[in-house]
């Protein structure tokens, strides 16, 4: 029986942890003159295709580490390709002299950091971390 009750524990807490993975929200400092996205223009910033952040101007780009699973999650629902997809294409960008790739941010709360102390970066992170020190332009599911 106990066994049976920690199986049934474990596979309600993968299932929510699996469900607080399930939405990352793209955002920028509570205070950022930034405006809403859609998900093209967030895959146009994030795959070197533009570097022009509505309300803004040009945009520091945020990005997570490749083993995080909150920057696979972002990518393949935003840009449609996995994060190695995603390095190669910024490989052939930084070699062709076509552009800096974002700067990696060690997690979710580094990000939350970085973007209320630069009115011009935009990163990712879990939605379930959002707050108010952070504006969300663009929740993916």
């Amino acid at each position: 029986m106990k066994t049976l009750i920690k199986a049934m524990l474990t596979v309600v807490t993968v299932g929510y942890s699996a469900m607080s993975l399930s939405q990352v929200a793209v955002v920028v400092g509570a205070k950022s003159a930034a405006t809403a996205l859609n998900a093209e223009q967030v895959a146009g910033l994030f795959l070197g295709k533009s570097d022009h952040l509505p309300g803004v101007g040009t945009g520091l780009l945020l990005d997570q580490p490749e083993s995080s699973p909150t920057r696979e999650l972002f990518y393949t629902k935003v840009t449609g390709k996995s994060s190695a997809q995603v390095k190669a294409t910024w490989s052939r960008l930084v070699f062709s002299g076509q552009g800096v790739p974002p700067k990696m941010i060690e997690n979710s709360e580094a990000v939350k950091k970085t973007v209320t102390t630069h009115p011009n970066a935009l990163g990712y992170i879990e939605k379930s971390a959002v707050d108010s020190s952070v504006k969300v332009l663009l929740t993916v599911d």
